[in-house]
């Protein structure tokens, strides 16, 4: 089965063809997310927060992300693969960002890779293009920049919001970008700018109108409690499943009731008797014999 390319995911956008994107981060998840049919799988830097345990996506290093990555690789067969660069990944300037560009299309195995920032970014995504690594951008709210937004919030809302938002997005299209995510973008605005780029648009908390979807795999499956984002819509309760299976588990464990013969492994009776009290001597017959090796 060959993995779809990037001319594939554009001749989506052409025939009007929905793109479903979700994120994984090691090789089960990648397996699941494959079998359930999605077009493309990203890596995310949003390992940092749903994985890793910070509380945001600027912790997060190249290394970890080649690791991950690697993982979802191997976990997959069909889906584009995409590769989250990190913060300060990219943003020290385009050398930089074409080695480290060059890491995941050659360590971890994957088709392209992603990064954020439209008009600012055009010029990097222009050069690792034009070097052959395919770029998928990503504006609106941009997780990597939350401390300069002052929390994650909606982008876009005001006329001059909106109107840098369109050039951030035509940038990165004239720069060689072959999707770019719109996130936490208002839905009319999301729609306008679909219809204005030629390349798809991924949207995240951005409305029906984008040419595809991309959902984080523990937000869909309701991994967590804690916390819902309004754009998730929850498709099972995972997280209450696998905690009930471990409270089963433990009661079971601490009854004695776990586990049980079907659970066990059998031995040869008499193999069992030679090693019970009193039987010294068959078992120094044994090793005289050489029959215990």
């Amino acid at each position: 089965m060959a993995r779809l390319s990037i001319n594939d995911i554009r001749d989506m956008k052409k025939r009007g063809e929905k793109i479903a994107m979700m994120t994984a981060y090691d090789y089960p998840s990648a397996r699941l997310v494959e079998e359930g049919g999605t077009d493309m799988i990203l890596v995310g830097d949003t390992l940092g927060m749903v994985v890793l345990g910070y509380d945001s996506t600027v912790p997060v290093t190249m290394d970890d992300m080649i690791h991950h990555t690697k993982a979802v690789v191997r976990g997959s067969a069909r889906a584009l693969v995409v590769g989250d660069m990190p913060f300060m990944s990219y943003q020290t300037g385009w050398q930089d960002a074409m080695v480290n560009a060059a890491r995941f299309m050659k360590d971890a195995g994957c088709g392209a890779v992603k990064l954020e920032g439209g008009v600012r970014s055009a010029e990097i995504v222009k050069k690792l293009v034009e070097a052959g690594i395919p770029v998928m951008g990503h504006i609106g709210l941009t997780p990597q920049s939350v401390n300069q937004f002052g929390g994650f919030k909606v982008q876009g809302k005001t006329p001059a919001a909106a109107v840098q938002l369109m050039h951030d997005a035509q940038a990165l299209e004239q720069a060689g970008a072959f999707a770019i995510v719109l996130e936490l973008v208002p839905a009319p605005l999301a729609e306008l700018l679909t219809e204005r780029v030629s390349v798809p648009t991924i949207g995240i908390g951005a409305g029906v109108h984008c040419d595809g979807q991309v959902q984080v795999f523990h937000d869909l499956l309701g991994m967590y409690d804690a916390f819902v984002p309004k754009h998730a819509k929850r498709y099972a309760e995972v997280g209450s499943a696998i905690r009930e299976a471990v409270a089963r588990y433990t009661a079971d464990v601490k009854a004695g009731a776990f586990p049980t013969a079907k659970e066990s492994f059998k031995m040869d009776p008499a193999a069992l008797a030679e090693l019970r009290p009193n039987s010294g001597d068959a078992l120094r017959r044994r090793h005289a014999a050489g029959l215990d090796a």
